[in-house]
C-alpha cells in the first residue's frame, strides 16, 4: 500500500492537478491589465504637417477597468473550492488505490494458499495412483480404480497450471498499482487469518457521512454553486472603468500651443440583465439544489453499500466458523476412517479417492470464503 501510494501514477496526476489549481486564486482576484494607447488625433491629410492644425494632438492614454467591490473576492473563493474539490478527489484516489492494492493481495493470497493445498493433494493423489496400481498388479485391485486416480491426477495437475495462471494475473495488477512491470517478480507472505470485526451499521454510515472524501467534495461543489450564485448576482452592479489622456500639441514659430490633459470615468450598463444576469442567477441557483440532490443520492448508495456489505460480513463469518469448526474436522475424520478402512480392505478405493477430494474441495471452499471475508 505505501509504495502504491507513493508510486501511482493516478495519485501524482491528481497531486499536479491540485498544484495546478492552487495557481488560480492569485490569478482571478488581480486586476485585469491597464491599457496604454498612443493616438495621432486630427491630422490633415493635405499636408500630414502636425503643427499646421492647432486640433492635431500626439495622445498618450492609459485606462484600467476596476470590477464592483466583491467581485474579485468571490472569484478567489470559487478558485479555493475548486482546491477543496481536487483534494477531496485526491483522498478519493488514495481510498480507491489502497482497496484495489488490498484486493489484489487478498486474492493473490487465496491463489497461492490453495495452490499449497492443490500440491499436497497432488502428491496425496500420487501416491493413491501407486497404492491403486499396486494393488492391480497383485489382482486385488480394480482397473477402473486405477483409472480413477489418474483421472483425479489430471484434474489437479490442471487446476495447478489454472490457479499459476490467476497467480500471474493478481501479480501484474499489484506491479501496476505499485508502477512497477507487470512482469517483475513479486513475493508476498501470503498467510492470512480472519479479521475481527466489530461495528454496526449505523457506526459505519456516521464514519462514512463524517469522512468521506466523495460526499465532503459534493458539498465544496454546492458551497462553490453558491459562491458563483453569489458572483451572479454581484453582476447586477457595473463595472468602472477609469482613464488618463495626456495630448501633446507641435509649437510653430508664432504659435505656442499648450498640452492638453484629459480624465474619464466609465461603467458598463447591464440592461440585458433579464436575459443574461438574472438567467445566471437562476442557473447556479438550480446548481446548488442539484448539489444537494446528489449528495442525497450519493449518500444513501453509500449507506445502502454499507447494509449489504455488513449482511454479508455476517453471512462470511458464519460461513467460515462452520466450516473451520463442522464441515473441516468432520471431512478429515472420514477421511481417517476411510483410510483405515481401506488398509484392511474394509472399505473400497472409490470411497478413500471421494473422501480425500470432499476434504480437498472443503479446503480450497475455506480459503475461498476466508478472502472473501477478509476483501
Amino acid at each position: 500500500i505505501q509504495t502504491a501510494l507513493e508510486n501511482n501514477p493516478e495519485i501524482k496526476e491528481s497531486q499536479h492537478r491540485i498544484k495546478a489549481a492552487q495557481e488560480v486564486p492569485s490569478q482571478v482576484s488581480s486586476l485585469d491589465d491597464p491599457t496604454l494607447q498612443f493616438q495621432l488625433m486630427n491630422l490633415p491629410v493635405d499636408t500630414f504637417d502636425l503643427s499646421q492644425e492647432n486640433v492635431t494632438q500626439k495622445l498618450l492614454s492609459i485606462s484600467q477597468k476596476l470590477p464592483y467591490p466583491g467581485k474579485l473576492g468571490l472569484k478567489a473563493e470559487i478558485a479555493g473550492k475548486n482546491i477543496e474539490i481536487t483534494e477531496q478527489d485526491l483522498e478519493e484516489v488514495r481510498l480507491n488505490i489502497t482497496r484495489d492494492v488490498k484486493l489484489a493481495f487478498y486474492e493473490l493470497c487465496f491463489v497461492l494458499s490453495a495452490t499449497n493445498i492443490i500440491q499436497e493433494n497432488k502428491a496425496l493423489l500420487e501416491q493413491f495412483v501407486t497404492i491403486a496400481e499396486s494393488k492391480y498388479s497383485v489382482g486385488k485391485g480394480l482397473q477402473h480404480d486405477v483409472l480413477k486416480a489418474q483421472v483425479e491426477l489430471t484434474k489437479i495437475m490442471e487446476q495447478l497450471i489454472e490457479f499459476k495462471k490467476l497467480g500471474e494475473i493478481e501479480k501484474a495488477k499489484l506491479n501496476s498499482l505499485m508502477n512497477f512491470l507487470p512482469q517483475q517478480p513479486l513475493m508476498i507472505a501470503h498467510g492470512i487469518s480472519k479479521t475481527d470485526f466489530n461495528y454496526t451499521v449505523q457506526q459505519l454510515q456516521d464514519i462514512a457521512e463524517k469522512h468521506r472524501p466523495l460526499l465532503s467534495k459534493i458539498q465544496s461543489l454546492k458551497a462553490r454553486y453558491g459562491s458563483a450564485k453569489k458572483l451572479a448576482e454581484r453582476e447586477y452592479y457595473p463595472d468602472f472603468k477609469v482613464g488618463f489622456k495626456y495630448g501633446q500639441r507641435e509649437n510653430t514659430n508664432t504659435i505656442d500651443r499648450p498640452d492638453f490633459v484629459s480624465a474619464y470615468v466609465g461603467i458598463n450598463i447591464p440592461i440585458w440583465y433579464k436575459t443574461k444576469q438574472s438567467r445566471r442567477v437562476l442557473e447556479n441557483g438550480y446548481k446548488v439544489d442539484m448539489a444537494s440532490e446528489t449528495y442525497n443520492r450519493a449518500k444513501n448508495q453509500i449507506f445502502l453499500n454499507l447494509s449489504k456489505l455488513v449482511d454479508k460480513e455476517r453471512q462470511g463469518s458464519t460461513s467460515l466458523q462452520l466450516i473451520e469448526q463442522g464441515i473441516l474436522p468432520q471431512a478429515r475424520q472420514s477421511l481417517e476412517s476411510a483410510l483405515v478402512g481401506y488398509s484392511v480392505d474394509k472399505v473400497d478405493f472409490l470411497t478413500l479417492l471421494d473422501n480425500q477430494l470432499t476434504l480437498f474441495n472443503w479446503q480450497i471452499k475455506y480459503h475461498r470464503e476466508l478472502t472473501d471475508y477478509e476483501k
